[in-house]
C-alpha cells in the first residue's frame, strides 16, 4: 500500500509517521510537501503531528490553505482514505473534512502523557484490525486537544457511530480522571459521516515498538493496510 505523509512548516512527527509505516510495517511511504498539490499515488493520506504553521492564529487554521489541502480535500471527497493524528486532527476539523474542533485543553497548560483509549467503533477502515471496547495504551502531548461539538450534532455522531475512540481508564470505564483534556464525551477521535476521514489526538505512530513502550498504534495503520489489501 503506498501512503503520502505531509510535511507543513512546523511538522515535528512526520518523520516518526514514516519511520512507522516504512521500517516497521515495511510499508511504501512518502514525504509530500504542503506546497504541492499532486499526492503521489497515495492510497491513505497522513496528516502528522506538530505546530503547523507555528500554530499562528489557531492550530491548523492556516495549513488547511495549504495548496496540498486542496488536493486532500478533493481526494477524501472521492472516497480517499485520510488519518490526522493531533495537529492532523486540528487541521481536519479547520479544513471542515472533520466535524467540531479542539479547543485549549481543560487544565490550559500542555499535556504529554500515556493514555487509555477505548475503540468504539470497530467497523471503519482505521479500526478494523481492533475489536469494539478493546482498550488501547497511547502517547498524548498537546495544548488543545478538548474536542467540542454542538449538542445535536454529537448526538448524530454517537448515533452513527462517528465517535470512534474515547479517553478512558485502563478497565475501559470513562471518567473525568481518564479525560486528559476535558474533551466532551470523553471524545478522543472521530470519523466523517462517510467513514473515509479520521482523526485522533493520541498518536499511534509512537506506539508501535514494544522497546519503546508498546505496539497499540500499529493497530491503526493496520487496519488501513488490511482494508487496502
Amino acid at each position: 500500500m503506498r501512503w503520502g505523509v505531509v510535511r507543513f512548516p512546523g511538522s515535528l512527527d512526520d518523520g516518526d509517521a514514516l519511520y512507522a509505516l516504512r521500517d516497521v510495517m515495511g510499508q511504501d511511504a512518502a514525504l509530500l510537501w504542503h506546497k504541492d498539490e499532486s499526492l503521489g499515488g497515495a492510497q491513505c493520506v497522513v496528516l502528522p503531528g506538530g505546530f503547523s504553521y507555528g500554530d499562528y492564529l489557531r492550530c491548523g487554521a492556516i495549513a488547511r490553505f495549504s495548496p496540498i489541502m486542496k488536493s486532500v480535500a478533493r481526494f477524501a471527497a472521492d472516497g480517499g482514505l485520510v488519518i490526522g493524528i493531533c495537529n492532523g486532527f486540528q487541521i481536519l476539523c479547520e479544513a471542515h473534512l472533520l466535524p467540531g474542533a479542539l479547543m485549549r485543553n481543560r487544565s490550559l497548560s500542555f499535556i504529554c502523557d500515556v493514555v487509555h483509549v477505548r475503540v468504539d467503533n470497530a467497523h471503519t477502515p482505521f479500526t478494523r484490525a481492533a475489536r469494539a471496547g478493546e482498550v488501547l495504551r497511547l502517547p498524548i502531548k498537546h495544548g488543545e486537544g478538548c474536542y467540542v461539538a454542538p449538542a445535536e450534532d454529537l448526538a448524530r455522531m454517537e448515533e452513527r457511530g462517528q465517535v470512534v475512540l474515547r479517553y478512558v481508564d485502563a478497565a475501559g470505564v470513562e471518567s473525568e480522571a481518564a479525560n486528559p483534556n476535558g474533551s466532551m464525551r470523553s471524545i478522543a477521535g472521530v470519523a466523517n459521516d462517510r467513514f473515509n476521514v479520521f482523526g485522533l489526538m493520541p498518536h499511534p505512530e509512537h506506539a508501535v515498538e514494544k522497546l519503546l513502550g508498546g505496539e497499540d498504534g500499529l493497530k491503526i495503520f493496520q487496519s488501513i493496510a488490511e482494508g487496502a489489501r
